[in-house]
């Protein structure tokens, strides 16, 4: 194992492929810094009791489980997939395109006379989601032909075999490709998971749990924006009284008695609507600033 994997307090998998970015980038958030050498699959990562590696989201619950990595992150359908006996400290609903969870689904062409699940007895069905497609049918007692192993583009085959399983956020692809959903087997967000063994240790837990809160802080704070402004001490009823009322500003008062600086954490889209109506009831210098961390 390489040394600097076995020094180190934990050893974290980071998904490499679709999600590689996007998690480098939730860890900057975090206030991680990572760096990933070219053809290396080792990523620096400036915390003494931290060391990364890099595998497919598809291999990572098997290696947590394993005990060949303490922590990782992967989606629940690869967890499912594997059927891997690991604890999940916590979802991190963040992706390659967006927040929204990824979904596996049932597809056929829109010129197909297949409309339920049932009707593809004795089919052929294409996809990457090989054992979870299996019981899927299994558990329906539908007696396909096969489930073959689809090593990419699985849109395309929709049309070489009868039927698809596939993993869509927007269902553009799907859209893009004249494909019809016939049902949904599974439904996935992204997961930080624990070898249970680690999860056990008190010291391993506490640095774990340190982790997942510092990274759901990034993601609460992605849609969140400061909000700061300067306001007349006649007006601070009527600007309390527009600001959400599940939040409570900050109020300090200013050199000039007169004036008071009020500061708030909203919803970015609640800031963009919310500015003008500030402005007329009598708020000054207001401005707003990105946050990396919302800690509750």
């Amino acid at each position: 194992m390489n040394t600097k994997l076995q020094d180190a307090l934990l050893r974290i998998g980071i998904p490499k492929g679709s999600l590689q970015d996007a998690t480098v980038d939730l860890f900057d958030r975090a206030g991680y810094d990572i760096t990933i050498p070219s053809r290396s699959y080792f990523p620096r990562i400036d915390d003494p009791e931290l060391a990364a590696v890099m595998f497919r989201a598809q291999e990572i619950s098997r290696y947590v489980e394993d005990g060949v990595i303490d922590l990782g992150i992967t989606g629940h359908d690869w967890v499912v997939e594997n059927d891997s006996d690991v604890h999940e400290v916590c979802e991190l609903r963040y992706s390659r395109a967006t927040s929204n969870p990824a979904t596996w689904v049932l597809a056929v062409p829109e010129e197909s006379d297949y409309h339920k699940p049932e009707d593809l007895a004795g089919g052929i069905i294409a996809t990457e989601l090989l054992g979870t497609t299996q019981r899927y049918f299994k558990d329906r007692g539908i007696d396909v032909k096969k489930v073959e192993f689809s090593w990419g583009a699985t849109e395309v085959k929709a049309r070489l075999v009868d039927a698809i399983v596939d993993i869509t956020e927007t269902g553009s692809s799907l859209r893009a490709n004249k494909l019809r959903v016939i049902d949904t087997l599974l439904t996935s967000t992204t997961r930080l998971i624990a070898n249970k063994q680690a999860w056990a240790d008190p010291k391993k837990r506490a640095k774990i749990e340190d982790l997942a809160l510092l990274l759901l802080a990034a993601i609460d704070a992605k849609s969140k924006v400061g909000l700061k402004m300067n306001v007349p001490r006649a007006s601070l009823d009527a600007i309390l009284k527009l600001l959400p009322a599940e939040q409570s500003p900050t109020v300090n008062a200013l050199a000039d008695e007169q004036w008071v600086a009020v500061e708030v954490v909203l919803e970015e889209r609640v800031e963009r609507d919310l500015s003008p109506a500030l402005k007329r009831a009598g708020a000054t210098a207001i401005f707003s600033y990105p946050l990396n961390k919302v800690i509750p």
